[in-house]
């Protein structure tokens, strides 16, 4: 492996017994324990060689013990994988169309071992394949990380954590990323998070921060579908006219605006229900302000992912204060969305449908070329993203 440099994607490299195509691979590396705000140097960009499909190999299999919501998740989208021994070794070789950029990637750099690739999900595209059933060109979702070219072997359906290997659904005339956006990951946590836990009725007052993220943005929309009183707040005056024009009732810049009496002024009786995706001081000074009995949706906390406070570390610093808890008899839940993984997509089909329907808008932050991935990390911790984070090699 050696520090990269632009240009070469392919190359032929020859060996004593045959002739074989080579992949050159530009990956991301977290190389540096980021400290507070991630840094540019925390990251280091590496070539590495990947060796191309031989004869015989499958696109993909499908092991005999695979989780069974990943074979549902393919027949509802009307695909079908091969079923091969589980001792053969198949690989694909899939070439990055859009990589994401999430929040909590600041937690995982705390997580994974360092001088290997920075983690994320991509969508991917298909580019050598033997198995007729799934071509060159089909498009997948995959959770390898920040890497141009990946060889997926079939150990990744075995991925517990999260999905593995995932083909992409049906997206028409819709923009391919979305599948790593509204109608991915962050779509179904908005899907999901807000209405199975929150179980939200007609006339409820929702307060959502982070309103113009990729999240927040579907969650004040979904409110709005179910009859909800939606309170949004962002981080710029820009950011809060977009989503006024998503449907909020009340929307503030809580840089500019006290959000103790922006929330006395607009709902006066309290919020029914919080929908947080920035933790800290926000919630501290929101929690006053919920109706008895309301309920708490913990998604995110993106104002503390800089702290250096592990997760199932002691601490007395939460924003959550145990008397107005305990006296608002209020619902608090957070949640990781791979819980749903098993109605993955009745998620997605829901909100594709809104979107069709011209009920759910979205939009996109695109950054141009692979060696923007840390910057536009970065970027997240200042507000520069309005809607989805998303990199284009």
């Amino acid at each position: 492996m050696s520090a990269a440099l632009p240009g070469v994607a392919l190359k032929r490299a020859v060996s004593r017994r045959k002739s074989i195509i080579m992949v050159i691979a530009k990956v991301w590396q977290l190389v540096r324990r980021p400290e507070g705000e991630p840094t540019v140097e925390d990251f280091l960009c590496v070539e590495e060689e990947l060796p191309a499909c031989s004869e015989g190999d499958s696109l993909l299999i499908l092991e005999p013990d695979a989780p069974d919501w990943f074979s549902s998740s393919v027949s509802e989208i009307g695909s079908s994988l091969t079923v091969s021994n589980a001792d053969d070794f198949t690989h694909v070789l899939v070439e990055a169309v859009a990589l994401s950029i999430d929040p909590y990637m600041r937690y995982k750099a705390r997580q994974i071992p360092l001088n290997t690739p920075m983690f994320g999900s991509q969508v991917a595209k298909v580019v050598e394949s033997k198995n007729p059933e799934l071509p060159v060109g089909t498009h997948l979702v995959h959770y390898e990380g920040w890497r141009t070219y990946t060889v997926l072997t079939s150990q990744h359906l075995k991925d517990k954590e999260h999905f593995g290997v995932m083909c992409l659904p049906e997206m028409g005339d819709l923009p391919k990323s979305l599948g790593i956006g509204i109608l991915g990951m962050p779509g179904n946590t908005a899907y999901f998070g807000f209405l199975d836990i929150c179980k939200p009725k007609a006339g409820d007052v929702v307060l959502v921060n982070g309103a113009a993220g990729a999240v927040g943005s579907a969650v004040v929309q979904i409110a709005k579908l179910k009859g909800c009183r939606v309170i949004a707040f962002a981080g710029s005056d820009e950011k809060v006219a977009w989503v006024k024009e998503l449907g909020a009732d009340h929307a503030f810049n809580y840089k500019t605006m006290n959000i103790g009496e922006a929330l006395s002024k607009v709902a006066p009786k309290g919020v029914n229900i919080y929908f947080d995706n920035v933790g800290g001081k926000f919630t501290a000074q929101a929690l006053p302000h919920m109706a008895d009995y309301g309920v708490v949706s913990l998604c995110g906390a993106i104002s503390t992912y800089n702290e250096e406070v592990d997760i199932g570390v002691p601490s007395l610093r939460s924003p959550f204060n145990e008397g107005t808890v305990i006296w608002k008899q209020l619902h608090i839940e957070g949640f990781l969305v791979f819980r749903w993984k098993a109605r993955w997509m009745e998620g997605l089909k829901q909100l594709r449908e809104w979107i069709e329907q011209g009920k759910l808008k979205y939009k996109e932050t695109v950054f141009q070329g692979f060696e923007k991935m840390p910057s536009a990390f970065i970027g997240l911790f200042h507000g520069e993203n309005t809607g989805k984070t998303v990199v284009v090699p």
